[in-house]
């Protein structure tokens, strides 16, 4: 296997993927925290754009469950 190399959009002091698994976070929450660390330096306004579509998701989830 071939080991992974670290794109520069995502060198921080800890990994992203590693903030994500060492808090249980799900699809929508992970996804958030890794378009919020890299924006500035990858994809900018589109990454902005894809961190509300998923707290878009998340909202509708929340939204159901306070209405049972």
């Amino acid at each position: 296997m071939t080991e992974n190399k670290t794109p520069s959009h995502y060198n921080f002091a800890v990994q992203t993927i590693d903030y994500i698994m060492e808090n249980d976070l799900g699809f929508c929450e992970g996804s958030i925290v890794k378009y919020i660390t890299r924006y500035e330096q990858k994809g900018g306004v589109s990454d902005l754009k894809k961190i509300i579509h998923f707290c878009e998701f998340l909202i509708a989830r929340e939204s159901k469950r306070n209405d049972r």
